[in-house]
């Protein structure tokens, strides 16, 4: 019979400490913050709750809606560049002209050493 084997591998899994939890990089906070209102804008900075691999990180600033004109697409806007403070937790995006009246969503994707990849958005307005 092999229930004295199986008996041996439950007790050394039992004896095993537990694996730590993998913790998820998550978005702490934004400038501007989630659902802000704000003006002459030309810096965006996602601070997360961990240090993050630049390798396996993005963002974008994506225009959703514009003053007085119905319907507007969704535009891209790629008139920044991209930097990391040097603890690793924050990205800044500069923009070289003040982003114009309208509503936007920064879309990120970051992954820290549990190499999982989370996503999430930050929406705000420019007046």
């Amino acid at each position: 019979m092999r229930i004295p084997a199986i008996l041996a591998a439950l007790a050394l899994t039992a004896l095993t400490p537990a694996a730590p939890l993998l913790a998820h990089v998550k978005l702490a906070a934004s400038t501007p913050a989630q659902g802000a209102a704000a003006k002459g804008t030309r810096v965006v900075t996602l601070t997360f709750s961990e240090k993050v691999n630049p390798a396996k990180a993005s963002a974008t600033i994506v225009m959703t809606a514009m003053p007085g004109m119905k319907d507007h697409p969704e535009m891209l806007i790629r008139n920044f560049t991209a930097s990391w403070s040097a603890d690793g937790k924050t990205l800044t995006l500069a923009l070289k002209k003040p982003l114009p009246a309208g509503t936007y969503d920064v879309r990120w994707q970051a992954a820290a050493a549990d190499g999982h990849a989370m996503t999430g958005k930050v929406t705000f307005s420019v007046s």
